[in-house]
Order: C-alpha cells, then structure tokens, then sequence
C-alpha cells in the first residue's frame, strides 16, 4: 500500500510549486536569448568589412594601424604558397583577460571587441514590423561600429548625413556611463569630473570598470529626505543632474524585489519612499525633459523634437533607460491605481521616442496587453488606449500600420473567451479600437483589407475543406468578434455625418462590401438550430452597418431560414432550463435543442431583428414593395405554425409574430397613402431621396411599435444585470467565508501537530 503524501509536501504542492516551475521556465528563456546572442554577435563580425579597403583598417584613436599579410598578395601567389600562414599570424601572442564587467552595456575596453558588441539591441527590442518587414528584421538588429561608420562618412557623405537626419539611432555609439555623466556638463557645475572620468577610462578601462563594481556594491539607502531634495531641484530648477539620480533611483525601484542578480546604485526598503519616489519619476521626469528639450506640435497633430542638439544626444541615454524602467515596471505592477500613473507618464515621452522603434515595440507590445485585458480595470484600459492613440497621431504611417496591427491582434487575443462578465470589457475594446482606423485613412483601409481579407480565407477554406472539425476556424468567438469589429470601424468612419464634415466620402466605404459578404457566407456556413446565437450576432453587426452608411442589406431571407426550421415549425418539449443568454453564447448545447425555452427565444430573436430590419426602412417610398414577400412568407408560416395538430402549439411565440405582422401591413399602408400623394416619378432619385425625409421614424405605426420594444428589453435587460451583480457579490463573499475558514483549520492543523514539515528519515521510511 503506498505511502500517502507528507503534509508538508502538499503544502509545498499548494503554495510554492508554481512559483518554483515559473522560475525554470524563466530561466529557460533566459537562456535562449543567449544563445540568440550569441548568433547575433557572430553576425557582427560581419561589420568589419565596412572598416576599409584593400587590407586596411579605419583607426580608432585607441590602436595604431597594422598591415594586412595579405594585403598585397594577389590569388596566384597565395595559392603558391601552400597556404602558409605569415609569421606575424603565426606568432600572435595571447591577450590577457579582461576583468569581469558588470551586468548591463559593457566597455569597449579591446579595439577588437568593438565588434562583438557594436549593437545596442537585445532581443527583445525588435521594432514593430509588419509582415512585409519580417525579413529585414535581422538586419536591422545588426548595428556598425564607430569605426565603421567613420569610415562612412568620410567616403559617403551624403549617405551618413542622410543617416542622421532620418535614424540617429544608428550613430549613437556612447556608452551608457559617458552618457550620464556629460548629464553634469549640462547641469552648470563640477565640470571636470566627467571629463577626468573619460580619460580614466581611455587609460585604464579595466581598473574603471573595478571602480565601477565597488560602486555599485555600495550601494546607498534611499531616504525621504534624498526624494524630496530631488523633487524640489526638479520642480523649481529642472535640474538634470537631479533627473539623473531619479531615474538612477527609479530603475532600481522598477526591480525592487527582483533576485535577478542585477546590482543598482540605490536600495528601497521604505514602502513610503517607494511611493513617492515613483510619484516624483512619473510625474517630473518628463516635465524636466520638456523644458530642456521642448515638443513642437503643428495644428495638424504633428511633433518634432530638435535631435541634432547636444542637450538630446547627451539624454538619450538616461531617456532610455527611463523608458526600460517604465517598461518593467508595466509589466509587473498590479495595482491600477498605480498602473493607470505609470501609463500616463509614458505620453509625454512618445515625441522623443519616435527615432527609437526598437524601444518603441516594446512599449506598444506592453501597452496593448494592458489595454486588451478583460480583467483590469475600465479607466486603466482607457489610459492605455490613450496611449496608443496619440502614438499612431503623431507617428508615421509605417509606425501607425504597426501601431493598427498590434492593437487588432491584442484584441483578437482579448476576445477568446466571452461570457457575462468579460462582454462589456470586450465591447470597450472594439468601440475604441474602431477610432483608431479614422486616424490615417489610406493606411486604415490597407490594414482592413489584409484582416478582412484573411477573415475570407478562413471562410472559403472551411466550405472548400472536407474535414469534419474544419468549420471551427469560422465558429468560434475571435471569428465572431473580428466581423463585429469590422462593423463597428465601417459603422463609425463611413456614417453620412462623418463623410459630410470631411467633404467627401469615406476611403473605407470599398470595405462594406466584403464585410457584409464574408459576414453573410458565415452564417450560413452551418444553417442548424444549434448555431442559431451565431447567426443572430452577425445579424446584429449588419443591423448595425446598414443603419449607420445607410447601405441595403439583404437580412430578411436569413431570418426567415430560421422560422422556417423545424426547431420554429414542430411542437417542442417542455423544460425547465434557464432561458439561454443569447449575449454570451454563439451555440446552444444540445440540452437546449426541442425544447419550449430554446423555442421561445429563438422566435423573441427573430421577432426582434425582423422589427430592427423593417424599421430601418420605415419611412422609405418602396417599403410596401420591400415588405410583400416577407409578408406573404410570414402569413404562410403562421398558418402551419398554428395547425392544431401539425404546429408548433406556441402561443406565446405565434402572438409575438401575428402583432409583429399587423404592424408591418399597417406601415405599408401608411407609406402608399403619403406616396398617392406625390407627382413626381420612380426615375426620380431626388425626389424619392426626399420622400419623407425629416418624417421621425417614432411616428409611423412599425417606429411607435419597435419604440415601446426597446424600453420593455432595456427594462429587462436592466434587471438581469442587477440580479447577475446580486449573484456575483453573494458568491464573493461566500469565497471570502470559505478563504477564512480554511485559514483557521491551517491554523488549527499547525497548532495541533507542531512538529509539521519537520519529520526526519525514520519517520519516512
């Protein structure tokens, strides 16, 4: 009989196990990126065929300049040697090993280690591409040396100003340290310290780096007094020698209780401190940055930071690693009142970040997690979202294409699953990604024709696949929500209000089309009860997009399909299952199928849609052409429908359809009697445009019906969600009964048996 677990081993199962599998998947990672560098590293080397020409190498300042062995030997005579090595190669003595250097961006300390490290870029600093730049993205990680680009500018002018007007990125090769320190040139005072400490360097490179070390080992403890001296010098100064010491101090912050083995310059162990000091980063750090190097903005939305002044090219450095702290810390805060400051402090800071697309990715990367996530907090989201919208306003249209698409996939991803409580988050995401799309109307509709085309793929693919499982790439919620995203983008951009404030029409009106063309084969993919919630979301989303153009959709035929089933013609069984939410649920399980609970809001579905679908059309001259065939249709079904001994034997749900039909004869004919009265013919477009045009649609017979509709499903609406509230709080608060009483029987268990987690081996055995 085997043994059962120790008590402590299932404690240890309960509350460390996890952690303990996330720290070996970290550390996994950890070294994977590694060993990507360590490839990126190899392709470097590459860079030193940019250092000269004919054997000789661009000098540095740091070495003299060595002659090529082979510099002056054509193919014939090295193939006539017998491939020997010369003797300066073959007597190449071995250098002494550099001391070991601090974690962080290491000291070109070797003129031949310049290459090794040339790259400011880690692996997670790609830029935000598209799918066409994928294939370039290797290159770009690929820095060059200084050397290298000396080299450049003086054999290519034109080419390297061309490089520094437009990526200045790729001319910054100072160290993080050189950087920082020229922070107290600008500052006015001590003005040979940093000067002493580059020439240091120049001499002695390793035993600065020991310095450096020691440093660091001492590292301060951060106090009020510290914070507050710095917050003064920043508010009533701008001091950038202040800003230096916060961010110095906020990076440390943005790690506090990290075993990452990192050291910093200073350690926080006051939770007050912590608080104000991450007050006093976000809030004055970019305050100080744009006194010094002030934004200028256009009336057309567009910025321009001046990067060619010293003040920027000596921050750069300290703006990074600001922006690296941020990063971190986004990632890693839970609470929102915090988060939701931290996200508020990264939009002033996008002006300056603009050269920087590498630092830029992560950040929108970050951004958009946060945004897409059902389960943060609603003002949290919105801040996020504010955030992403003044990126793609002030970016190019390259940086506004990566901004659309990372938003669009986070919120594919943020839409997987849906039910009660995640729907309103997801509707938020939709609303206020569709703004996004009116920013830049050439790059909007290239973006929503590459998604609304691959959401036809996905379509044509499922019909033309014979594979039992292959409608599921259609069927499912990401697939639902992407149509109703699309809806909502054509419903806001291409409204008639919108088109007649810019002075013409919309350049995302060509996608309605397609939209409501992939829509419409969806639904009818799988014409089975089982799918009919599906069918009704879609039904929704083109309600929505043909009120809003005022584009004709077809919807009538597909509603009818559905009172057409047998689940709408037979008699079904009674049960006592709870009415299923239409909102939450795109299939029916099969317990819900033939039942009276199923029928019944299948048929207050339809009857609902019929009436949205009619009353769309309520006040136009051909309505009474419009409805005939749906009037006939639905007299023929009422007719089967109410057969004592075939039908359906639904009261509830024929009556709903016989009012239903009653108010939509009685709008015809209240169109026919206003249309007896014009002059004018059918070829006229004007005059049938003019056709009871500021006519309210409340006041025809169908819009007095559907109004009274409206309130009574709000009404109801209203109390389900109150009750569903009601339901949440009692079930929070047994789960807090139920944490209590498991705390007091561990406590009980701990006090009963004092010697827990500590059997020896005989005990064991």
């Amino acid at each position: 009989m085997a043994k059962s677990t120790s008590k402590s081993t299932r404690k240890f199962e309960k509350n460390h196990l996890k952690d303990v599998l996330e720290k070996r998947k970290a550390g996994a990672k950890i070294k994977q990126r590694n060993q990507v560098k360590a490839k990126r590293q190899a392709r470097n080397a590459k860079d030193a065929e940019f250092e000269g020409k004919g054997g000789e190498k661009v000098s540095t300042g740091k070495a003299p300049l060595k002659e090529d062995p082979f510099g002056k030997m054509n193919v014939d005579d090295f193939f006539q040697g017998g491939f020997d090595l010369p003797e300066k190669i073959a007597k190449k003595k071995t250098k002494p090993k550099a001391a070991p250097e601090k974690l962080g961006k290491r000291k070109r300390s070797q003129p031949d280690e310049e290459n090794d490290d040339s790259s400011e870029a880690s692996y997670e600093e790609a830029p935000v591409l598209s799918d066409s730049d994928e294939g370039s993205e290797a290159e770009d990680d690929v820095g060059m040396n200084k050397g290298a680009m000396d080299a450049l500018a003086s054999k290519d002018p034109e080419f390297y100003k061309y490089l520094k007007d437009n990526d200045p990125e790729a001319l910054d090769f100072e160290d993080d340290n050189g950087d920082l320190a020229e922070v107290d040139d600008l500052s006015g005072s001590e003005d040979e310290q940093p000067k002493k400490k580059k020439k240091k360097s120049k001499k002695d490179p390793v035993k600065e780096v020991h310095e450096e070390e020691e440093e660091v080992e001492d590292a301060s403890e951060l106090t009020k007094e510290m914070v507050a001296k710095w917050t003064k010098a920043m508010k009533e100064q701008h001091s950038l020698r202040a800003m230096r010491q916060v961010v110095l101090a906020f990076r440390a912050a943005a790690h506090v209780n990290e075993d990452d083995g990192k050291e910093y310059k200073y350690t926080i162990s006051n939770s007050q401190v912590y608080h104000e000091l991450l007050v006093t980063a976000l809030k004055y750090v970019p305050e100080v940055l744009n006194h010094h190097i002030p934004v200028k903005e256009t009336a057309a939305g567009k910025v321009r930071v001046s990067t060619d002044n010293k003040k920027f090219k000596t921050l750069t450095a300290l703006l990074k690693s600001y922006t690296s702290s941020i990063h971190h810390l986004l990632t890693a805060l839970s609470d929102a009142p915090t988060l939701k400051l931290t996200l508020a402090s990264v939009t002033p800071l996008l002006p300056y970040l603009l050269s920087f697309k590498k630092v830029l990715k992560n950040i929108v990367k970050t951004v958009v997690n946060i945004w897409s996530d059902t389960s943060s907090d609603e003002a949290t989201r919105i801040t996020a979202f504010l955030v992403l919208r003044r990126l793609a306003v002030i970016g190019d249209p390259g940086l506004r294409e990566a901004v659309l698409k990372t938003v669009y996939q986070g919120m594919i991803k943020g839409s997987r699953t849906t039910s009660v409580h995640t729907i309103q988050g997801i509707n938020l995401m939709k609303n206020s990604a569709a703004e996004l799309w009116g920013i830049d109307a050439e790059v909007g509709y290239a973006t929503g024709f590459t998604f609304i085309r691959q959401l036809a793929i996905h379509l044509r693919n499922s019909i033309t696949n014979n594979q039992q499982e292959s409608y599921k790439t259609v069927y499912n919620w990401q697939y639902v929500h992407s149509l109703d995203f699309w809806s909502c983008v054509l419903s806001e951009h291409c409204s008639p209000l919108k088109e007649a404030e810019s002075g013409k029409e919309s350049e995302l009106r060509p996608l309605i089309y397609p939209t409501v063309q992939v829509t419409l084969g969806a639904m009818r993919l799988i014409p089975t009860s089982t799918y009919f919630p599906l069918r009704f979301h879609m039904m929704r989303s083109l309600l929505r997009l043909s009120r809003a153009t005022g584009t004709y959709i077809p919807l009538a035929s597909a509603l009818l399909e559905v009172l057409n089933s047998n689940e709408m013609k037979k008699p079904a069984r009674p049960s006592t299952l709870k009415g299923l939410d239409f909102t939450s649920n795109y299939k029916a399980q099969k317990s819900y199928l033939k039942t009276r609970v199923y029928q019944d809001g299948v048929g207050e579905q339809v009857c609902e849609l019929l009436s949205e679908f009619f009353i769309l059309w309520s006040t136009n001259i051909a309505f009474p052409e419009l409805a005939l065939p749906v009037i006939v249709m639905m007299k023929r079904w009422l007719k089967d429908a109410s057969n004592k001994t075939s039908g359906n034997k639904n009261i509830k749900v024929n009556s709903a359809f016989v009012l239903l039909l009653q108010k939509v004869e009685a709008n015809a004919k209240f169109i026919e009697q206003h249309r007896a009265k014009v002059e004018y013919a059918p070829n006229n477009r004007a005059g049938v445009d003019s056709f009871l045009k500021h006519f309210e649609w409340e006041k025809t017979p169908l819009g007095a019906f559907v109004s009274g509709q409206r309130k009574q499903r709000d009404e109801k609406a209203k109390l389900l969600e109150e009750g569903r509230r009601d339901e949440d709080r009692k079930r929070k608060e047994d789960r807090e009964k139920e944490k209590a009483a498991g705390s007091d029987e561990d406590m009980e268990d701990v006090e009963d048996d004092p010697e827990a987690g500590f059997e020896t081996e005989e005990d064991e055995e």
